[in-house]
């Protein structure tokens, strides 16, 4: 499978899921302002909408959207608790938290990386954000995870918007819950070699 990305946007989220659950992938950066290739090619020509994450499976189907390549991605895991199976009730809260931080966290801050966007609209936005951001720190509690002691399919995605949101809301003092659980998402293997091949990590300088 190939997985196009670009550093530090929600492509990131999938991109850790394939290291948590092993799958063999190749991944391929994308110029989001060009709509470029690394090789010079035409990313448009792989996915119209122009955004990434996109996912180019063996059989040369592309499948488009976050939710959906977590989705098929958990389902080709081979431990269930990142994703229940068919059958299994907490699979639909699963994906009710993926489709919960599709509609209501990721959405909005498209707004906030819009040029256009007005200084009043991105107060509003922020507001707004942070309002879904007191449900999500309430409903993490102590964690460690979105769902108790596993890692489940939407806690890689609450890491890349806990991310934005430490960059671009000014921190995350107001949700001490989900900068706990940002922390304990930075110390995971997976997390580290994401970053560290996105060009992210922040490595601490030798003593």
């Amino acid at each position: 499978m190939k997985l196009y990305y670009s550093p530090g946007a929600c492509s990131q989220a999938p991109h850790i899921l394939f290291h948590e659950i092993g799958l063999d992938h190749e991944a391929v950066r994308v110029d989001l302002k060009s709509k470029t290739l690394e090789n010079g090619g035409d990313y448009l020509a792989i996915n119209p909408k122009g955004a990434v994450p996109a996912l180019e499976l063996d059989s040369g189907e592309v499948l488009t959207e976050n939710a959906v390549i977590l989705q098929y991605l958990g389902d080709r895991a081979n431990w269930p608790e990142v994703l229940p199976p068919m059958g299994d009730f907490r699979r639909y809260r699963v994906l009710e938290m993926v489709n919960f931080i599709t509609t209501e966290l990721h959405k909005r801050f498209g707004f906030l990386f819009n040029p256009d966007a007005t200084d009043e609209m991105k107060q509003l936005v922020i507001a707004e954000i942070g309002k879904k951001l007191d449900y999500v720190d309430q409903r993490l509690g102590a964690g460690p995870y979105l769902f108790g002691t596993d890692l489940t399919l939407p806690d890689p995605y609450l890491f890349v918007m806990a991310r934005w949101t430490d960059k671009m809301l000014g921190g995350l003092d107001r949700w001490p819950n989900l900068r706990a659980f940002y922390e304990r998402m930075q110390e995971r293997h997976s997390v580290r070699n994401v970053l560290r091949f996105e060009g992210l990590l922040e490595e601490e300088p030798a003593a």
